[in-house]
């Protein structure tokens, strides 16, 4: 059936992209079983449900270019440093203990989902339980804005990420801060080539911004840092194998301003997309950070 929330191409567009996080505490323990990106994922659809069941239903049923991300259920304060990488725990292997603080996140690609989701928002009931395989759970706080604890939560119009994207910064740092995997033809890649990383984001912001950028921008765009490693999620139906760590790509060649716009733009835009496969089940989350900033802030590692 035709979809009503596909965003339509606008001369002035006022859509935007959400990254909201959950604060939530469990009242019973949460086996590890039941904080897979597949469950996670089901979680999702029933809040959405809960305020409009068609949404919830349609959102079911898509196949791919779905319109929102979810991270792995984080811990507050926890930590994963490996190899020099920080990162977040994409698996937890213990069960959750009740009363433990946590945190979970979503992001919204058309914010239109975020309008019919506004109910949920506005009544939140902080005695109200959900539910995640056998454990009730409380969400006490939804933070939609930018804190000093917790930068994954945070909005902007896409007009307003374009136009503030710079025309002269040539520097574009990542961290993968879950494991991240692309298709290729018909296998899954971990290596975050320039095409994987850049065609995913112009696909993702060619559908939801409104604002038309051309895949042929990636050829601008080179490799210059990494410090990557391979890591394995096997909380799927088959194990999957992406990277996490730090990569930085360089705008080189005679680059005109609006190129270099458009790159940084996309950038920027990573904090709500996310880049490769399976973004709505946890993987593929990712954060531009800037060289001015030291390791442990560009993850913001003292989470709330």
């Amino acid at each position: 059936m035709p979809c009503p929330y596909v965003t339509k191409k606008l001369t002035f567009n006022l859509t935007m992209p959400h990254s909201l996080v959950l604060n939530i505490i469990p009242k019973s323990p949460i086996p590890p079983q039941f904080l897979t990106g597949r469950h996670l994922h089901a979680l999702f659809l029933t809040l959405v449900s809960a305020v409009d069941s068609d949404l919830g239903d349609y959102l079911h049923n898509q196949t791919n270019d779905k319109a929102f991300t979810l991270s792995p259920w984080q811990i507050a304060g926890q930590k994963r440093f490996e190899h020099g990488i920080y990162s977040l725990e994409w698996e937890q292997t213990k069960p959750i203990p009740s009363g433990t603080n946590c945190w979970w996140r979503i992001s919204l690609l058309d914010d239109r989902l975020f309008g019919q989701l506004t109910k949920l928002w506005l009544n939140l009931n902080p005695q109200h339980p959900w539910h995640l395989g056998p454990a009730d759970l409380l969400i006490t706080r939804i933070l939609g804005t930018p804190q000093p604890t917790q930068p994954w939560a945070n909005f902007a119009t896409y007009d307003t990420l374009y136009e503030m994207a710079s025309e002269t910064e040539r520097q574009i740092a990542f961290n993968f801060t879950t494991p991240a995997t692309f298709r290729q033809g018909e296998s899954d890649m971990a290596l975050p080539t320039r095409e994987a990383v850049f065609h995913s984001l112009i696909h993702r912001w060619n559908k939801y911004s409104g604002i038309e950028f051309s895949p042929d921008l990636v050829e601008q765009v080179f490799p210059s840092f990494f410090n990557i490693r391979t890591a394995v999620v096997s909380n799927y139906k088959s194990k999957l194998i992406g990277c996490i760590g730090q990569i930085s790509y360089r705008i080189l060649g005679n680059a005109d301003p609006l190129t270099i716009k458009q790159i940084n733009a996309l950038a920027d835009f990573a904090l709500y997309a996310g880049v490769g496969r399976k973004t709505p089940m946890g993987m593929g989350m990712v954060r531009r950070v800037y060289p001015s900033q030291k390791n442990g802030q560009q993850l913001g590692q003292n989470y709330e």
